[in-house]
């Protein structure tokens, strides 16, 4: 696990290297950036000047918010998006809804041959609908639990569905890293870090952390979430696979409904069967793929 994790942060500095790649990636993130920041300054004209916009996209909704936010508190910073955090969090669900959904739907094809009979009977031939998802068990199941393939035998049983997606997110967090930067001096244990401190949160290795989830870390067990997350750990905020608190992924019922959808008119159309080659071994990089 300790070399995993090495490797998982050396491909996060691998970033900062001036490779031919990565110069090209800073000049696409500058052109994005400053595109989303055209469109939201378009869209601030806007409102000035005709008052009530349609707000029935991502960012409408954030600019929405923004503004009865400011509203309500007076422009206080700690509770008002500058554009900044605006355009970051676009780029977030566009993340959200591309590469963490396509890894975890390659996940899922390892359990289609179960979940396509149940797609057919609820869709039959039409296209699926967000009412039709409500009716999926198996579909939900297999999205959230990428490595299903392992435990599907647990599925019939209704009263440990939960602790099924809370332990296998448990033991394959889509994200294995994530990365924060202090705003202010904060203390961390013995540890004074300073404004602008780049804090890494090793999902993955907390996950399987002995210390936090006993010396079965590695084992898949249910019954350790039987009482709820809070109680499933040594510690109430272990269990972070679309990260914790305020900065929670903002993708995450995205991503499921799209992947859902995506993984519906897959089963319409298609079946599938393991290779007799397939090895169980998933990829640590950014993404679990």
């Amino acid at each position: 696990m300790a070399s995993a994790f090495t490797n998982i942060v050396l491909v996060w500095f691998y970033r900062f290297f001036p490779t031919k790649a990565n110069i090209k990636m800073k000049e696409i993130d500058r052109e994005v950036g400053a595109l989303l920041h055209e469109i939201i300054q378009r869209q601030k004209a806007m409102r000035s000047g005709m008052g009530d916009v349609s707000n029935n996209d991502l960012l409408g909704l954030m600019m929405e918010f923004n503004y009865k936010e400011s509203q309500e508190h007076g422009n206080a910073k700690s509770m008002v998006m500058t554009v900044e955090d605006m355009i970051q969090k676009c780029k977030l669900f566009y993340f959200a809804g591309q590469e963490t959904t396509s890894a975890l739907l390659t996940w899922t094809m390892v359990a289609l041959k179960r979940a396509r009979e149940e797609a057919l009977q609820v869709f039959g031939e039409n296209k699926p609908d967000f009412d039709g998802l409500n009716h999926l068990k198996i579909v939900h199941i297999c999205f959230m639990c990428s490595l299903l393939v392992r435990f599907a035998t647990y599925i019939c049983i209704e009263g440990v569905v939960t602790m099924i997606l809370n332990e296998v997110l448990r033991l394959y967090p889509p994200v294995v890293l994530l990365m924060r930067c202090t705003y202010k001096e904060m203390k961390l244990g013995d540890v004074t870090l300073p404004p602008g401190a780049q804090v890494s949160l090793p999902t993955l290795l907390i996950h399987h952390h002995p210390e936090i989830w006993g010396d079965d870390a590695e084992e898949f067990k249910l019954e350790r979430f039987s009482e709820g997350i809070s109680k499933a750990s040594k510690h109430q905020v272990a269990f972070f696979p679309f990260s914790w608190g305020p900065w929670i992924c903002i993708g995450q019922t995205y991503a499921v409904l799209e992947a859902k959808l995506v993984l519906s008119m897959v089963l319409q159309q298609f079946s599938f069967k393991l290779s007799p080659s397939y090895a169980h071994a998933p990829n640590l990089s950014m993404v679990l793929k």
